[in-house]
């Protein structure tokens, strides 16, 4: 089993630094510090020094190298839905707009090689770092399905959709861009251009209306 060569951190004060500019720096330093090299092999070191802070400045407010890759995966997932408020401000009236922009987000952020770098990454750590793993699923796919889930519940309430299994019915939506182009991205071969993901993403929001939205 591969080992971890960073220390042991201090006791953990979780959350994000204060000072705007500088979590700035630590969580661009640190997306190119996992993508370049992987979680394994990814040095709080050398994102300390990229970034211009100390290394106990990290482990102070990520707890770890796992828990600043956490943080890494949930700005990642914030990109998608927008956070709380971006989920709250999706029509349940419009489903089909919310939908083709949840959508959109989500083929653009799977289609991006920072995001596949993660994936690889994750991949080939996964029995040394069972925590980042169990991190990257919860602060990805489960919480992309979740409020994309909280979204269907309400569009059911409002009327629009038919949603007996939000949760069920959100996994299913989003399963839909992690077909071939996500595969071909993992394994670095060409990747499907603007036509074809627009065709994808099109095809995948009139297939899921044609399944849950409620009868006119």
């Amino acid at each position: 089993m591969a080992q971890n060569d960073e220390p042991a951190p201090p006791p953990a004060r979780r959350g994000r630094p204060r000072d705007p500019e500088r979590c700035r720096r630590i969580m661009e330093a640190a997306r190119s510090h996992f993508f370049a090299h992987g979680l394994e092999r990814a040095s709080v070191d050398a994102i300390a020094a990229e970034a211009g802070v100390s290394k106990m400045t990290i482990y102070s407010n990520f707890g770890s190298k796992e828990g600043l890759f956490e943080a890494v995966v949930q700005d990642r997932t914030d990109r998608v839905m927008g956070g709380s408020a971006g989920v709250d401000a999706l029509d349940p009236l419009q489903p089909h707009k919310a939908l083709l922009a949840v959508g959109e987000q989500f083929l653009a952020l799977t289609r991006e090689e920072d995001a596949l770098g993660k994936f690889r990454s994750v991949y080939g750590a996964a029995g040394a770092y069972p925590e980042a793993c169990r991190a990257f699923y919860r602060q990805g796919a489960e919480r992309l399905n979740n409020e994309l889930a909280a979204y269907l519940r309400r569009a059911n309430d409002a009327g629009t959709m038919k949603v007996r299994n939000p949760r069920l019915a959100a996994d299913l939506f989003l399963s839909m861009f992690l077909g071939d182009g996500h595969i071909r991205g993992l394994l670095m071969l060409e990747m499907p251009d603007a036509r074809e993901n627009k065709a994808l993403l099109r095809e995948a929001v009139r297939v899921f209306m044609a399944a849950y939205a409620a009868a006119g």
